[in-house]
């Protein structure tokens, strides 16, 4: 496998991720305090309308980030590059662990908003809602931080 394919594939790792990365930011340094500001129903409508198009638009965003994390880490393994292999390990790791944390915690939740978004019913337990679903950032965060941080390992080994 050519090396500059592979260096190619992690790139694209880290483009798609970086979009993650960024709405992940954006949530926890931007919208977080903008929610908290807003009464409960203005909250749900403006969350569940963002979910509504981002689970729309993303996945293919994310899963191409994963799948070329994927793909570069086993091309690294399979033609002995081994450090940049690990380093790509360590990515697909810190992924993994992001998308297990957003289908098991953050996508409940989005469903959710978006019923009460489209359907104009805001659910009593709207502000919980929210608070778990802002409580998951902090380690959203984190997990991308490491997964880019060890893909442009991977670039620069």
């Amino acid at each position: 496998m050519d090396m500059v394919f592979l260096q190619l594939l992690v790139g694209a790792s880290v483009m798609a991720n970086a979009v993650i990365y960024g709405i992940d930011i954006c949530a926890g340094v931007i919208m977080r305090p903008v929610y908290a500001g807003v009464d409960d129903a203005t909250m749900t409508v403006m969350a569940g309308r963002g979910h509504h198009y981002g689970d729309k638009r993303l996945p293919v965003v994310g899963i191409t980030g994963f799948v070329t994390a994927i793909a570069a880490t086993i091309g690294n393994l399979v033609t002995d590059h081994i450090p940049a292999a690990v380093f790509g390990a360590v990515a697909v790791i810190a992924l993994t662990l992001w998308l297990v944390l957003y289908a098991r915690g953050a996508k409940p939740i989005n469903s959710r908003q978006k019923e009460a978004a489209l359907s104009g019913v805001i659910p009593a337990d709207a502000r919980q809602l929210q608070n778990r679903w802002d409580a998951m950032v902090p380690t959203r965060i984190t997990l991308q931080t490491v997964a880019l941080a060890a893909l442009i390992g991977a670039l620069a080994i």
